[in-house]
């Protein structure tokens, strides 16, 4: 039978999150139900119930990173035991027999993966509730294990802001020698900075703000170029292999690309909407690429948690109770955090 579940969420976009009651579904021999102690806060929340893409669904309960203690499984499970610490990231489902899932990337799953809210369940129809909430019920192949001795209080933004930086830094080989930039220094920014750092690379933050400079340098980062001093940014032509752009909003890219030496590539992982047109000279010469990330599949997720508890790598996180969520949007929305927000269950629901 369905179980009764609390959570806070919103029923309209111009309406602020409050709580709610729902029911979350019985366990199939392949899930496992996770009692909810920590969820972080991406901005993706903030734009999902806002509609701000488009496609919300309402009422929108929100949260794709998540971590937790297993309660209970299903008859199929072996990966999971109750009394595990597990986490849950953006996805909760897909098709598994793709031969995107069978890769392990089933983020682009041939029939869609199933999105941690928001989205329609593969098997029921009903939309998908996420992390905002006491409990949840997930395919026990898309449960993460955390490793053992992390902080679970820092863990949750991992489960999005860390794989999401962390997927083109593997997919592309940073390491030892690689001279990296990252631009913007905001949730995404400040865990490219950290794990580019602890490959072994040459991080340079790039920023508009030099109010930013000192705290990039205590983050990892080697240097720090201020984007809109031109005579900083000539003298910083053709000087990286790899920048990885974390920018959320339409940008011009030109200025960045002036950057990369020959063969650099440049991955944009934040800004989701249309983008103005860039020159193709600036391409064309010195063999420049561009090309975009998502968050990577589970078993690269899984790596990256795996990666982060040998090196010791946390977001940097401001942790808040689940009624001050409406204050947390609004600051969001001023880039008032350093650099997470993260949804502490033990104080109250």
């Amino acid at each position: 039978m369905p179980t009764a579940a609390k959570g806070w969420g919103t029923d309209a976009p111009d309406q602020p999150l409050r709580p709610m009651n729902f029911e979350r579904r019985d366990l199939r021999p392949d899930d496992v139900a996770i009692k909810i102690t920590h969820a972080g806060i991406c901005h993706s929340d903030l734009h999902t119930a806002r509609n701000d893409w488009h496609g919300s669904q309402y009422p929108v309960i929100p949260g794709h990173e998540i971590v937790g203690t297993v309660t209970a499984i299903g008859d199929e499970v072996t990966r999971h035991r109750v009394g595990d610490t597990v986490a849950v990231g953006c996805m909760v489902d897909s098709c598994m027999t793709c031969d995107q899932c069978l890769e392990g990337w089933e983020v682009f799953c041939r029939e869609g993966c199933t999105q941690t809210y928001n989205s329609p369940d593969r098997h029921s129809g009903e939309i998908t509730k996420g992390g905002y909430t006491d409990h949840i019920v997930v395919r026990d192949h898309f449960v993460l294990k955390v490793p053992d001795g992390m902080d679970v209080a820092r863990v949750a933004p991992l489960l999005c802001a860390g794989i999401t930086t962390y997927s083109p830094l593997r997919q592309y080989d940073v390491g030892a020698g690689d001279k990296v930039a990252v631009v913007g220094l905001g949730g995404l920014g400040h865990m490219g900075v950290k794990l580019a750092a602890a490959m072994g690379a040459e991080v340079t933050m790039i920023t508009t703000t030099p109010e930013k400079g000192d705290d990039a340098r205590e983050l990892g980062a080697h240097d720090v170029i201020i984007s809109t001093d031109k005579e900083q940014m000539k003298a910083a032509a053709t000087r990286f292999d790899f920048i990885l752009n974390t920018i959320p909003v339409s940008h011009e890219i030109d200025g960045y690309l002036n950057l990369l030496g020959r063969s650099g590539r440049m991955v944009i992982v934040g800004a989701l909407n249309e983008m103005p047109g860039f020159t193709g000279a600036n391409l064309i010469w010195w063999n420049r690429a561009v090309g975009g990330s998502a968050i990577g599949g589970i078993p690269e997720t899984q790596e990256m948690l795996d990666f982060c508890a040998a090196k010791d790598i946390y977001p940097e996180c401001e942790h808040i109770a689940m009624s001050e969520v409406n204050e947390a949007y609004e600051r969001l929305l001023k880039n008032d955090v350093r650099y997470r927000f993260v949804i502490d269950m033990d104080r109250g629901l």
